[in-house]
């Protein structure tokens, strides 16, 4: 499963939670077959007049006679494009959509699942004959890294790339707020409305989010916090200088723990379980991903149950890839915020 400029230590903590994780998510989800049920013409608006353009973060200037009515979207870009008001433009999605009981995941935010073709459920699934019937008129992507196409596998690349125009929004070393703003720039060339009032209140809550995170972190006293994920042998310690969430809550002056030996192309440090002790947290933010292992999980492994932090129960959820909207990220922030105010230095 070869994705394209994608290293497998990166696939490892954010497509699937760590080594262990991406078999569990394929057992988890099911195979390619489980879709939603619309018709590739049936939740499509009338297309807007045209001609539309908008460069992306390759930088790529992207070109149509008319503006793009059929858009089919990694789920966590999909969910953004919903909250900005394109609910009825999005006719596919690809990545971890729908849980193994029917729900949706996280990822999907306000996505209506079944109102959507799904032509691929997990890492490694993209049907380009799903995709190919939708006759998509745009395809869009978060870009990690320079050049890739996060989601998009290697092997078929090229022959999905060949369908329809991509559109990819850089998410990797830059803070939450830059891929936000670029997002919306898309959705408003592809006619959502940016002062509708559901976006606007949207943005004001980020905002005020954002300030009120600022001031628990200064009242803190110094609390400092670990971003990792938990894997059966390793234990994943995220960097701040490369994950655009956890960059932009060191820019509000939560002191986010910067892993000294990194790897996976700077994302993570790889601990093992007898040294997940390296570094000093009152707050461990556990990725709270399906594949990856939850404190329940973790329970048996002395390495966890030793860490001052877990001791102190001062273990919260963190949904390690967001949603690049104020009304998908707003919850972040105030995640961390509540979990700020609910927890002591503890050293």
């Amino acid at each position: 499963m070869s994705y394209s400029n994608l290293s497998f230590s990166r696939r490892g903590l954010l497509a699937a939670g760590g080594a262990a994780g991406l078999g569990a998510l394929l057992s988890a989800c099911g195979d390619n077959e489980e879709t939603g049920s619309p018709s590739s013409d049936a939740s499509a608006p009338a297309a807007a007049a045209g001609p539309w353009s908008f460069t992306d973060d390759q930088p790529k200037e992207l070109k149509a006679d008319k503006t793009p009515s059929k858009i089919v979207a990694f789920t966590g870009t999909a969910a953004a494009l919903v909250d900005l008001g394109l609910q009825d433009s999005i006719v596919g999605v690809f990545g971890e959509t729908k849980k193994a009981d029917g729900t949706a995941e996280d990822q999907a935010g306000d996505l209506d699942i079944n109102k959507v073709q799904i032509i691929g459920n997990a890492w490694g699934e993209f049907s380009v004959e799903k995709y190919a019937a939708l006759s998509p008129e745009l395809l869009v992507t978060h870009m990690f890294d320079p050049g890739a196409y996060w989601y998009i596998p290697a092997e078929s690349q090229d022959k999905i790339l060949g369908l329809a125009p991509t559109a990819t929004i850089t998410v990797g070393r830059v803070p939450l707020t830059k891929p936000i703003e670029r997002y919306a720039e898309l959705a408003a060339s592809l006619g959502a409305d940016l002062n509708a009032p559901k976006v606007t209140e949207a943005k004001a809550r980020f905002e005020k989010a954002a300030a009120d995170l600022s001031a628990a972190a200064k009242a803190s006293g110094g609390i400092k916090v670990l971003a990792g994920s938990g894997a059966a042998d390793i234990f994943y310690v995220s960097n701040p200088k490369v994950s655009s969430d956890l960059m932009y809550f060191k820019e509000l002056g939560v002191d986010i723990i910067v892993p000294e030996k990194t790897d996976g192309g700077d994302y993570y440090e790889s601990l093992s379980w007898e040294n997940a002790d390296k570094y000093a947290a009152d707050i461990i933010f556990l990725d709270a991903r399906t594949g990856t292992l939850q404190p329940n999980d973790l329970a048996s492994k002395p390495g966890w149950s030793a860490l001052p932090a877990v001791k102190a129960n001062q273990v919260f959820p963190w949904q390690a890839v967001p949603i690049y909207s104020w009304n998908g990220a707003a919850p972040l922030l105030e995640a961390l915020t509540a979990a700020i105010k609910k927890s002591k230095k503890l050293a």
